[in-house]
């Protein structure tokens, strides 16, 4: 797990101290609002390689056994851009998102539409598809 003291920038992007942004939901002290902030939230664990996280906000349904995070090429993530929020319903939403990072020093992007649903109060990512 990479370490980042709590009055760094959020990796996620937001502008807010990582202590007042997404390190109250990777401790799990509360639960994300919404699934825009469970979205950030999970770059901030990509970041972080908090793999714990990841797996524990992804559904049951389409969750993997791991993801090993920590196995070489270990990316860099270096950005977070949100493209579109969108609410359907109470229990439903898609997110759209570029996020960029770093292999080996060369630059990737990764441009996905993502789906959540929220069961228990809780969010969760479904999948989501890639643009080209």
């Amino acid at each position: 797990m990479i370490q980042r003291t709590r009055q760094q920038p959020c990796p996620c992007g937001s502008g807010r101290p990582f202590s007042a942004c997404c390190a109250p939901l990777l401790d799990g002290d509360v639960a994300a609002p919404t699934a825009e902030a469970l979205m950030r939230s999970r770059y901030s664990a990509y970041a972080l390689a908090r793999e714990d996280y990841l797996l524990a906000t992804w559904h049951a349904s389409t969750r993997p056994v791991s993801l090993a995070l920590h196995e070489p090429p270990r990316p860099r993530w270096i950005g977070l851009d949100i493209r579109r929020h969108e609410p359907q319903g109470d229990a439903r939403a898609v997110v759209e998102f570029v996020a960029r990072f770093r292999v080996d020093g060369r630059a990737h992007v990764l441009h996905e539409t993502s789906r959540f649903v929220r069961e228990g109060g809780r969010w969760y990512y479904v999948d989501g598809n890639f643009a080209p």
